[in-house]
């Protein structure tokens, strides 16, 4: 376990405004940023592509080497930062409160009207009211001592599950910023509220075409105003994205890979004993997108759906590992078991290894962040 992690100051704020976006560079400096730019591939390095354990399958995904880190345009001469830094902040584009449909039946996401509340009626009968727990517009956000943005880096976006509160549960009890931060990967952490500390996996404006990619829109602009470089607004919104969720994140997910948005964008999707359903989307997905990897970790709440995960893509003759290379690489699939005194409640914190989302996460080779901040 990763033990007592430095105390931040939340600040909780209704609304940021939003920076202006940076000024272009100077036109000269063109050709001296395609050099750069071009040197930068050359010393990158190239992926590996290893060969994946066919599992039911013989066939091997191939894709087109790319460098990795992808170079990508830095508008920010700050160096690292020389303390943590986390925040919850209220945004337009947060999945709740959300008024309109559920994307399978297409019946109305509010279906309860009684003495002038509205709710939402789940499937297992029980009703849940807008004010009380699809109000909620904060997002946590996180920056790890040590971050640069000038070296290639990441932003994670986490989906919780069920009966969770962002302050009580990821960042005290999961313990995600301190995951991020002790990976040493120079990551960011996007953290919106679901449902608020309810036993439903609703995902709100997630469910429709393009919100994800609105919503990582404005999380650019909060996280510049966290880092203090406004100039900086154009890394946070190009960044590469890595999906992770857990439990009843699963479904904020899927439909954030399905129609999100954000394309080749998307590196990676790490479920915590999180697929409990939407098959057919992460199936899809895995099998037409070859530049991001998909790794499900899963103790026996969810094995049954794994397992039927796996059936799917060895049908479509798609290769898949059941254990985890040293290395994540883009393109590969892994499905993982917990050891066996895994327990769903702390698969965050303990499931094949003691903080596994530090172990993942430190599995990416080129994210690297100066252990030393100035």
């Amino acid at each position: 376990m990763i033990g007592s992690y430095p105390r931040h100051t939340f600040v909780y704020a209704q609304a940021c405004e939003a920076n202006a976006a940076a000024p272009r560079p100077d036109p000269m400096r063109l050709p001296i940023l395609i050099a750069a730019l071009a040197l930068a591939v050359l010393l990158g390095g190239v992926w590996a592509w290893p060969g994946q354990h066919a599992a039911g399958a013989s066939a091997r995904r191939t894709a087109p080497t790319e460098a990795v880190p992808v170079p990508h345009r830095v508008h920010s001469r700050s160096g690292p930062i020389a303390r943590a830094r986390s925040k919850i902040v209220a945004f337009e584009t947060a999945p709740f409160p959300y008024a309109g449909t559920m994307p399978r039946s297409q019946k109305p996401f509010l279906d309860v009207v009684e003495n002038g509340r509205r709710g939402h009626s789940t499937g297992a009968g029980r009703i849940y009211w807008e004010d009380e727990t699809y109000n909620d517009r904060q997002v946590l956000l996180h920056m790890p001592k040590g971050f640069d943005i000038r070296r290639p880096s990441l932003l994670i976006v986490f989906f919780h599950g069920h009966g969770a509160k962002l302050a009580d549960d990821v960042y005290l009890r999961q313990q995600v910023p301190a995951q991020i931060s002790a990976s040493g990967v120079n990551a960011v952490l996007v953290a919106p509220q679901l449902a608020l500390n309810a036993a439903d996996s609703s995902a709100g404006k997630l469910w429709q075409p393009g919100a994800f990619a609105r919503f990582l829109g404005e999380a650019a602009q909060h996280l510049a105003q966290l880092h203090g470089d406004k100039r900086s607004v154009r890394s946070f919104a190009s960044m590469p994205v890595i999906i992770v969720a857990y439990s009843g994140g699963y479904v904020a997910t899927a439909w954030s890979v399905h129609h999100g948005g954000i394309a080749r964008r998307l590196r990676g999707v790490v479920l915590f004993d999180a697929l409990y359903g939407e098959l057919d989307i992460f199936a899809d997905w895995i099998t037409t997108q070859k530049s991001a990897f998909f790794v499900s970790t899963y103790a026996t709440s969810t094995q049954t759906r794994n397992l039927q995960l796996q059936k799917m893509l060895a049908d479509r003759e798609i290769g898949f590992s059941t254990a985890l290379e040293p290395r994540l690489q883009p393109g590969s699939i892994a499905f993982l078991p917990g050891s066996k005194d895994a327990v769903h409640k702390d698969f965050l914190t303990h499931a094949w290894v003691d903080d596994p989302l530090k172990d993942l996460l430190a599995r990416l080779k080129g994210y690297a962040r100066e252990t030393k901040a100035r």
